[in-house]
């Protein structure tokens, strides 16, 4: 039996009338579409208390986290109810690029959905940056150092991206029966943390393992409303990839619109208790952000400990919590492919990502998405904080655009559906002004001690994120204009008829003639009478064996013999083609170029490569049809 790797990895091919099949139940979308979401349980928390330290606010004060977090746990279930709407109005899928497009226009739809691409492909970088730094915390409690293991972050976290797009050209099913374990692991170990905690708070008051002390800052400053707005800010990187759920209604099975409802719901509500719930930790045992330990690593060691048997649930949060944010990539692998796919059948993006793959997946836009977050991944040294500022405009921005088209839309309706409308309204004003927070405050080139002499510090700006919208715009402004370009002139206009192409045909003739050489000429034959030879001669005492050869096997077809002093094989036929064409009023000219296919591939590297220079040539000659006759030779 035949060997074929790409049937291991990948699996076999899929009937397209069991699509059907590859649906899935609610039990297995969450996974898939919630493990972004519930994943910002890990780092949410922490980027606030970060973004205090950065502020320079004296760590007794550091309990404002918590107040906070509530506001940010009501913004989460506003958003929800909101996408619950979209969900049901447009059950297509698209999101928010579905409803800025259809109510607030063409422009803020292409604006949502540059956004949202752009959030996709920061989703898979940000989580697997963050899921390689809690298992490098986990490995340094075992005595490990941290500036070993550091000079291979990258690659570990180039390997993460390239096995989770493995997966999921397996198909969207395959990816969430393999993923739900760790998913619901993840919920299961966060919620025992969040209660064994609170007992502990409550109780003893003080952590069971003795944890860092945050540094009082030399210039503390006090909070004030800037700061509580920057903090919310930032904290509101727990909304990601909430929307999501609306992009992949597709996904669903019957009824779509419905279970994504379901699924959308279940996601909240564990969202908020544990996002709650570790902000609460955190305040209550004083823990503030670490350059070498995460704040859930600390949470779990101050609630369990690392001795054994406590040990045990703290290395299981460890793990749960690296397998989650390596799933919150599997979200965006879910939604950017299907988001694509509509853009791509509105004309905004290649058509090939449009088209499912044998495994019923959408398997050029999940290579593309890994190849572009290994791009970042990369290009920012697989830092997880350096990314996250680009990371939190685009989703605010879809955020915005979706409620504000939600009122639209609700305006519009007839009865007019008040309470949906209170609820979109006041989101929109809420993720618009943390939109203009986010972006004024991160918009500004600053050099944070976490991450000094570090050359992408340069970058921390939120403008990288608009730009990169910007340059997405631009490209599906392009597409659309090239397509539609494309399809006014291959459009068959009602005067135009059938007629018979008069063509010219000329064989390429090499100095030998072999076996090749005689089915081109008689391939050339078999479509005109009149077809000719010509061969450029690089050396004329060559001409003599030729001509006789010619007469050999050439038959009745002439030989034309073009002189090359200067060695070169493409300007004399060139020149040769265009005196062709002013000659002749022939339609077409076909040029037959015989070429003979070696047996083994490394074969190919012992004769030259002429056939494809004249192929790169005559490929943009609208005049020119280029035709390979090949002869294949035995091993």
């Amino acid at each position: 039996m035949k060997f074929h790797l790409r049937r291991l990895l990948l699996g076999n091919p899929v009937r397209t009338e069991f699509a059907h099949e590859a649906r899935l139940p609610i039990l297995l979308a969450l996974p898939i579409f919630a493990a972004d979401a519930l994943s910002s349980v890990s780092y949410a928390s922490e980027t606030i208390l970060r973004q205090l330290r950065l502020l320079s606010i004296h760590p007794e004060q550091w309990r404002v986290a918590l107040p906070i977090s509530i506001a940010i746990v009501a913004l989460i279930l506003m958003v929800v109810v909101s996408y619950r709407q979209v969900i049901y109005a447009y059950p297509r899928g698209g999101g928010s690029y579905a409803v800025a497009r259809e109510n607030l226009g063409l422009s803020m739809g292409l604006v949502a959905a540059s956004a949202l691409l752009v959030d996709y492909v920061l989703t898979v970088a940000v989580s697997i940056a963050d899921c390689v730094a809690q298992s490098f915390s986990a490995l340094g409690t075992l005595g490990i150092s941290i500036d070993v293991l550091k000079p291979s972050k990258v690659i570990v976290c180039v390997l993460a991206v390239l096995l989770i797009m493995m997966v999921n050209l397996r198909g969207t099913k395959e990816s969430g029966v393999a993923f739900a374990g760790p998913s619901y692991g993840f919920i299961a170990v966060i919620i025992t943390l969040i209660i064994v905690g609170v007992i502990r708070l409550r109780t003893a008051g003080t952590p069971l393992e003795q944890i860092a002390t945050p540094l009082i800052p030399s210039d503390p400053k006090s909070v004030d409303w800037i700061i509580l707005l920057r903090g919310f800010a930032s904290g509101c990187a727990a909304l990601t990839g909430i929307e999501a759920v609306s992009d992949g209604v597709t996904a669903f099975k019957k009824p779509e619109a419905r279970n994504a409802v379901l699924t959308l719901a279940i996601l909240g509500g564990f969202l908020a208790f544990m996002f709650i719930g570790v902000s609460y930790l955190a305040v209550g045992f004083n823990i503030g952000p670490s350059e070498t330990e995460t704040v859930i690593s600390q949470i779990a060691k101050a609630s369990f400990g690392t001795a054994m048997p406590g040990g045990i649930m703290y290395y299981a949060v460890q793990l749960f919590t690296a397998l989650i944010l390596f799933l919150a990539a599997n979200t965006a692998f879910a939604g950017f492919p299907r988001l694509g796919s509509v853009l791509a059948e509105d004309g905004y993006l290649p058509r090939q990502l449009a088209t499912l793959g044998d495994r019923l997946a959408y398997n050029n836009g999940i290579i593309f998405l890994g190849l572009v977050a290994i791009g970042f991944l990369i290009a920012f040294h697989g830092e997880a904080h350096a990314l996250l500022p680009l990371y939190t405009v685009g989703v605010f921005i879809a955020f915005t655009l979706a409620q504000a088209g939600m009122v639209v839309r609700g305006l519009r309706t007839s009865p007019r559906p008040w309470p949906g409308i209170m609820v979109n309204g006041l989101g929109c004003i809420v993720t618009l002004v943390v939109l203009i927070v986010v972006t004024v405050s991160k918009f500004i080139v600053y050099d944070p001690p976490l991450f000094a002499g570090r050359w992408f510090t340069l970058y921390e700006g939120a403008w990288m994120a608009l730009m990169l919208m910007a340059v997405v715009i631009w490209l599906f402004v392009s597409i659309s204009k090239h397509y539609k370009v494309t399809d006014a002139q291959l459009a068959v206009m009602p005067t135009e008829t059938n007629h018979p192409i008069r063509h010219t045909v000329i064989v390429l003739v090499p100095t030998r003639i072999h076996r090749g050489i005689v089915t081109a000429i008689n391939y050339a034959r078999s479509i005109s009478p009149d077809a000719l030879a010509v061969h450029i001669s690089f050396d004329r005492s060559h001409h003599g064996r030729l001509r006789e050869a010619w007469e050999l096997h050439g038959g009745d077809m002439p030989l034309i013999v073009l002189d090359s002093p200067y060695r070169s094989l493409v300007a004399p036929l060139m020149a040769y083609l265009d005196a062709a064409e002013t000659v002749r009023d022939d339609d077409i000219i076909t040029v037959v170029l015989p070429e003979f296919v070696p047996a083994k591939w490394w074969h190919h590297f012992l004769h030259n490569a002429s056939g494809w220079l004249l192929r790169i040539k005559l490929h943009y000659r609208p005049d020119i049809v280029l035709t390979s006759v090949r002869y294949y030779l035995d091993g």
